[in-house]
């Protein structure tokens, strides 16, 4: 990504360049359209989806790939999807725009929907707690 922090998830994808740029772009439009009644916004510099505040999805621009992370995407049954870090987040990169499997994300989408893990309040709380 080249000059400054993007404000906007547009911002964000219009400075990724050739290939990245697509990817990002296909992946705002699938999860705009199956996510309805999501807010979106700009997050620690990066597209991220949330319910009542907890993040659900989101997309990176890592050194070689676009990465797209589930918080709550270990707990799904839908397969692919690889675990990152130590609560319950997994991921799904991709150097290609023919590499997205529109079905799965569709899929993983609509478990987030119905498997989350509390992330809004685990600061708090200090551990992570299953919502539904």
């Amino acid at each position: 990504m080249k000059g400054a922090k993007p404000e906007t998830i547009h911002a964000f994808n219009d400075a990724q360049i050739g290939e990245d740029q697509q990817i990002c772009e296909m992946l705002r439009r699938v999860i705009d359209r199956n996510l309805t009644g999501a807010e979106s916004k700009i997050w620690h510099a990066h597209p991220v989806w949330f319910w009542d505040g907890n993040p659900i999805v989101g997309y990176s621009k890592l050194k070689n790939c676009v990465r797209v992370l589930f918080w709550s995407g270990q707990s799904f049954k839908t397969p692919g999807l690889v675990p990152e870090g130590s609560f319950k987040a997994a991921e799904v990169r991709y150097t290609a725009k023919e590499q997205v499997d529109e079905s799965a994300l569709k899929q993983w989408i609509a478990e987030s929907k119905t498997i989350q893990w509390d992330y809004k309040n685990l600061m708090k709380k200090k551990r992570l707690e299953r919502l539904f």
